[in-house]
């Protein structure tokens, strides 16, 4: 039976081990890749490498969450609404994820065929939930502790920083399911550094299980983020050993999807995790058998 079960605009995954949602940003300035894929093509290439190499979610986005130069709603909807119409033509089985906090780009992109509204910014436009309803969308249900999009927090203080992400989320996610969003298609993401900082973000990493026992399909997006380069004293660069030991970790306590920049590396250290708890069988036992 598999672990993992999700459903979004009729698009069922299923798996026995944690699913890789691979991340291409339609942006110029992009914290990681300092806009790659910011044109067309190599975006293009850069989402069919994802899918070959075991990505079974685009996550498109095309604003920065980090403060910097206004995007307007126009330039936002210019950015990612022709990737999601190429993928959905090129792609017709893969599930789309567009990384976005406002509705009208909501809107605008499940009218081009997306499944699924990454909304970093926990509903700061409300009217985001009722997009996803009104179009039968998934919902991914972030913790950002009432952060303004985009925006830097200033030392954030919490009396138990785990039981503020399980509160806010599921929340969030009760919220949604009474919007008309369908539950199957709902996605708890405690927000790794976003209005945390590194002790609490490692607090998070620690207590997985603990999101994972609410019920809510739990995403992990921890991809070369601050919490390892600050945990390591390491530069951009040299971040993805830390980050796969730290979805290591994630996995074995259950989180469902890891939202990831190396795609394959993500993909192998899931499986690896779940052959070794027994919800995966190896693909290639041979030897003295």
């Amino acid at each position: 039976m598999p672990i993992h079960d999700l459903v979004f605009r009729g698009r069922h995954l299923t798996s026995d081990h944690a699913m890789v949602m691979a991340i291409v940003n339609r942006t110029p300035d992009s914290f990681y890749d300092n806009g790659v894929t910011y044109e067309e093509d190599r975006a293009h290439a850069a989402i069919g490498k994802a899918i070959e190499d075991g990505a079974v979610v685009i996550d498109i986005g095309g604003v920065p969450a980090s403060p910097g130069p206004e995007v307007t709603v126009a330039e936002e909807i210019t950015r990612v609404v022709p990737t999601v119409e190429w993928i959905r033509a090129e792609f017709p089985d893969v599930v789309i994820s567009v990384d976005t906090y406002r509705a009208e780009v909501a809107d605008a992109v499940c009218r081009a065929g997306a499944d699924l509204i990454n909304d970093n910014w926990a509903a700061y436009e409300p009217e985001i939930l009722d997009v996803a309803a009104q179009y039968g969308a998934g919902y991914i249900c972030a913790h950002v502790d009432g952060l303004d999009p985009r925006t830097d927090p200033v030392k954030p203080q919490y009396d138990d920083v785990v039981a503020a992400v399980v509160k806010d989320t599921t929340e969030l996610a009760e919220r949604a399911v009474a919007k008309g969003v369908p539950r199957e298609g709902i996605m708890i993401d405690p927000c790794i550094d976003f209005s945390k900082n590194t002790y609490q973000s490692l607090e998070v990493l620690r207590n997985v299980d603990k999101l994972v026992a609410t019920g809510w399909p739990v995403l992990m997006a921890l991809s070369n983020k601050g919490v390892v380069g600050e945990t390591l004293d390491v530069g951009m660069d040299d971040r993805v050993t830390g980050t796969l030991a730290a979805t290591a970790l994630a996995a074995a306590q259950g989180a469902a999807m890891f939202r990831a920049h190396q795609v394959r590396q993500t993909r192998h250290t899931v499986e690896m995790i779940a052959s070794i708890v027994g919800t995966r069988p190896p693909k290639n036992a041979v030897r003295w058998l």
